[in-house]
């Protein structure tokens, strides 16, 4: 009989190890951790690739080829009426960082619509009038990436060429005030 609720008791103990490893595997990035790699579909729009730093022809690309200091990479979800509620805000911290030449050419943004076709993407883009690029994810490809994270989603990536680029901020949830989100960016990502 011990022996038994030994089997049993072993048997769950390696499941539950198991799933605890799954688990870890798709963690959200960490600040301090290197951005995991992944492949983006280019936009369409010439005016993104160039906003981007990107050269036209190819299908993809990767975050570390943005000509920029700084990624910011929303994950977000059309459905998500966080992220509907969250968009006006978005597009304000796009307008700070636009507006102002001292940020203009080392801080971008992408979205990526985690489940979302390239329809669904220019639905969620025309209806709150969002200016920087809307990537789609329709398979969850980059949602398992970054760890299955509810949307949405933050990450900030410090770009450097020479090395993959370095999460500097990793966090859930909405940025009601973008001028104080964007401070700790700009002291984060030590852009002067």
């Amino acid at each position: 009989m011990y022996k038994n609720i030994l089997s049993v008791t072993l048997t769950i103990f390696l499941i539950l190890t198991a799933a605890a490893f799954a688990v870890a595997q798709n963690a959200p990035p960490k600040a301090g951790s290197a951005l995991p790699e992944m492949e983006l579909l280019k936009p369409a729009d010439s005016a993104y690739l160039k906003y981007l730093g990107l050269p036209a022809g190819g299908a993809s690309f990767k975050v570390h080829q943005i000509k920029a200091k700084v990624a910011i990479i929303q994950i977000f979800s059309m459905y998500c009426p966080y992220c509907q509620a969250d968009a006006p805000n978005v597009n304000r911290l796009y307008g700070l960082i636009e507006n102002n030449p001292q940020f203009k050419d080392k801080i971008k943004i992408i979205g990526i619509g985690v489940g979302n076709s390239q329809f669904e993407v220019g639905v969620f883009k025309k209806k709150y009038k969002v200016e920087f690029p809307l990537i789609p994810d329709a398979d969850f490809k980059i949602h398992k990436i970054v760890g299955e994270v509810r949307t949405p989603y933050f990450v900030v990536a410090k770009l450097d060429g020479s090395k993959p680029p370095q999460v500097i901020y990793s966090k859930l949830g909405a940025h009601e005030d973008v001028e104080v989100f964007l401070t700790q960016i700009v002291k984060l990502a030590e852009i002067k």
